[in-house]
């Protein structure tokens, strides 16, 4: 499922292209928070609702970034990770931990596997936006993207 109307400013190979961003989460609660909060900006919207559908999407629709919930039927949030950081295709793709559990050793888990940011539960929208914008401004290294 795609949303979003309005296109990015980015290019490659001098074509405009829209930043893609995929959401995992077996919250209905939580994915219509996230899409509420990205309405404004300038995505396309992939939805997953386990982490089976989000690997497979992420490999279909090879969005800009990734964020998943921890806690998901079918795969957890770090098992999705894992999985796509060990493919070429997905190697750097942003990916952003959306989860309940703060903890430390959750936290140190989800960097072992290969993400690159976390975000906490209740979401804060300041943060959050942030946090999207500036990992779709960056590329796998963490340089900016020209």
């Amino acid at each position: 499922m795609r949303d979003g109307e309005k296109g990015s400013e980015s290019w490659k190979g001098g074509e405009k292209v829209r930043k893609t961003v995929l959401l995992a989460d077996d919250s209905n609660t939580i994915l219509m928070m996230e899409r509420m909060l990205l309405a404004k900006e300038p995505y396309d919207i992939v939805v997953a609702k386990d982490g089976q559908e989000a690997y497979e999407k992420a490999l279909s629709e090879q969005p800009d970034l990734i964020l998943l919930d921890v806690i998901m039927p079918k795969m957890t949030g770090f098992e999705v990770c894992q999985k796509l950081r060990q493919l070429a295709q997905t190697k750097s793709t942003p990916i952003l931990l959306v989860t309940t559990r703060g903890e430390a050793e959750n936290i140190e888990k989800g960097y072992q596997v290969g993400c690159n940011d976390y975000i906490t539960k209740p979401i804060n929208n300041v943060e959050f936006l942030a946090k999207v914008r500036d990992h779709l401004e960056l590329d796998g290294k963490g340089e900016l993207r020209r």
